[in-house]
C-alpha cells in the first residue's frame, strides 16, 4: 500500500507562483509514475502534469505547458508541481496520483492523495 499527502496549495494573486509537494510513503520500493491531477468547483478530475518514475518523458495538459513544471526527488519519495504565472483559471483542487509503474503510458492510477486548494484570484 502506498499513502500519498499533498501540501503547498493556498492563495494567490493572477501572474503569482506556487509550489505542490507530494509525499509518498509505505510500500516505496517499487517504481511508480505520479502525476497531478486537479478539479475546478463543478467540474472533472483533469490530468495536469505525470512523470515516469525516474524522472523523464514529462507529459503536461496544453493549457499548463510553459507554465508549470513536474519534478521529482526520489531519494525524497517526493513529487513537486512548480506552477507559474497562475491564472484564474488554474483554480483547482490539485490532487497527487500514483501508479506501479515505470512509464505513465495508459492506465489507471491506483493510489490518491487527499488535494490541496489552490486559489488564483
Amino acid at each position: 500500500q502506498v499513502q500519498l499527502v499533498e501540501s503547498g496549495g493556498g492563495s494567490v494573486q493572477p501572474e503569482g507562483s506556487l509550489r505542490l509537494s507530494c509525499t509518498l510513503s509505505g510500500d516505496t520500493s517499487g517504481d511508480y509514475c505520479m502525476a497531478w491531477f486537479r478539479q475546478r468547483p463543478g467540474g472533472a478530475r483533469e490530468g495536469v502534469a505525470a512523470i515516469s518514475s525516474v524522472g523523464h518523458d514529462p507529459y503536461y495538459v496544453d493549457s499548463v505547458k510553459g507554465r508549470f513544471i513536474i519534478s521529482r526527488d526520489n531519494a525524497k519519495n517526493t513529487l513537486y508541481l512548480d506552477m507559474n504565472s497562475l491564472k484564474p483559471e488554474d483554480t483547482a483542487m490539485y490532487y497527487c496520483a500514483a501508479r506501479p509503474s515505470i512509464t505513465c503510458r495508459g492506465g489507471d492510477f491506483d493510489y490518491w492523495g487527499q488535494g490541496t486548494q489552490v486559489t488564483v484570484s
